[in-house]
């Protein structure tokens, strides 16, 4: 059975998972890559260094987010959101966006990019000493579906 998604079921797999992919496109190109996050119910946060993904959203700040839960081809959750691209630069503000990222809680096993301070799984005193980009996405539009199979339950929900 494939259907739609209700809006606290969108919130649901947006605040469970950490893997995103953030979709932006600037002169013609279009670019998907996957991004470690954080949601906060109104935001996307992450956390990245100068690049061609930075750059896109700095000339473009339309974009679109997906994340999905996948048990297997016959029963998956998959969410897709657009929004507006804000880079923090207030130190404030970074500095809250920052903290959401450290908050969120990772597994044992997890990638350098992951880890958005270099003593992880321990924050610096002065949370400004973190290198990188910080930014957030502003969701302003999200959309879900799921399929089911018959006679099978949702384990990995």
């Amino acid at each position: 059975m494939l259907n739609k998604l209700e809006d606290h079921e969108i919130e649901e797999v947006l605040k469970s998972q950490l893997i995103g992919r953030i979709g932006c496109h600037a002169q013609n190109t279009t670019y998907v890559v996957p991004i470690s996050y954080a949601y906060d119910g109104k935001y996307i946060y992450g956390h990245t260094h100068e690049g061609l993904k930075i750059k896109m959203m700095r000339e473009n700040p339309d974009v679109c987010f997906e994340v999905d839960v996948m048990e297997n081809m016959a029963n998956w959750k998959s969410v897709i959101c657009w929004g507006r691209y804000e880079e923090l630069t207030d130190n404030e503000e970074r500095k809250i966006g920052i903290q959401k990222l450290l908050d969120r809680v990772l597994p044992i096993i997890s990638s350098e990019t992951v880890h958005i301070v270099s003593n992880w799984p321990f924050p610096p005193n002065d949370l400004n000493k973190v290198e990188g980009i910080i930014y957030r996405v502003h969701l302003t539009e999200k959309t879900g579906r799921f399929e089911k199979s018959a006679g099978t339950s949702y384990h990995a929900f």
